[in-house]
């Protein structure tokens, strides 16, 4: 048993290890609005139903809270679970705990966490685990899948396992201590901006609107859609659909699967008439 695990009280190291074996089901049930956040809200119920044993108004809360989107790289998730887990504990214990900023710093860590994870995993361990099992592939060994499995994911369930603790230890030890310096809000407003700023590059990069439209006289271009609502404003089209969804989600309380079905229905009409 690793330093890490040992300096957390043994009661703490088995809901962390329920924790770490519910975290294979995080993207089990994975829905276009919340992401893996029905997982992660099962991962944590093992931390929510002991910290707030006896308290259902608080684990209700804390429930509600865990199922906000949530969307980063696997190994890496364990790490905000640990340290969300840490966090709620800190709520139950401490009088006057500003529970937005257990979803802020969450928030705040998805992005970050899932670039460097995506890098890592993905770009770098992934391929060296593929060339060295090609390699033997090639060289007509029989072991060569069972040895890409092994290189891709010992490491990552290594620190699948071991974030957990992690983030866990670094939540107790260091949240009393923002607290007591008075840099709790700073830390809260901070991964507030940090979130919205993900939010606002995803934006960006995955709702897009281009226009086939373009009016002609005797041949000759006169207007083209695109063109001009460029020079308006660069994506004004997608940041309007993306505002009026979330008016409509967040004000009017429309279905997230009316909204889905909405826009597949304004994107067949578009196309039919040539707009887009």
């Amino acid at each position: 048993m690793s330093n890490l695990t040992k300096s957390i009280p043994v009661e703490e190291r088995s809901m962390l290890r329920k924790m770490f074996w519910r975290s294979f089901t995080l993207y089990a049930a994975v829905s276009p609005a919340k992401q893996g956040a029905s997982g992660f809200c099962y991962s944590l119920m093992p931390a929510i139903n002991r910290i707030y044993q006896g308290d259902e108004e608080g684990k209700q809360a804390a429930l509600v809270r865990s199922m906000s989107y949530f969307n980063t790289t696997i190994p890496l998730s364990t790490f905000i679970m640990g340290l969300v887990a840490s966090m709620e504990k800190e709520n139950k214990e401490k009088e006057g705990f500003d529970t937005n900023s257990i979803n802020a710093v969450k928030s705040s860590l998805m992005g970050p966490l899932a670039g460097i994870g995506d890098s890592i995993f993905w770009g770098v361990l992934r391929v060296i685990a593929a060339g060295i099992a090609v390699g033997l592939g090639t060289a007509g060994n029989v072991l060569a899948p069972v040895v890409f499995l092994l290189l891709f994911n010992v490491p990552a369930l290594l620190i699948k396992y071991y974030g957990t603790f992690l983030g866990y230890k670094l939540g107790s030890e260091y949240i009393q201590k923002v607290y007591a310096s008075g840099l709790m809000n700073i830390l809260t407003k901070a991964a507030g901006i940090v979130g919205l700023i993900m939010v606002g590059g995803m934006t960006a990069s995955m709702v897009t609107f281009r226009s086939a439209f373009e009016l002609k006289v005797k041949g000759q271009s006169v207007l083209n859609l695109q063109s001009m609502l460029d020079q308006i404003f660069v994506g004004l089209v997608p940041l309007s659909l993306t505002l009026l969804c979330y008016y409509l989600l967040k004000k009017k309380n429309v279905s997230i699967t009316v909204l889905i079905i909405g826009v597949i229905v304004l994107s067949i009409v578009l196309s039919l008439l040539g707009i887009a």
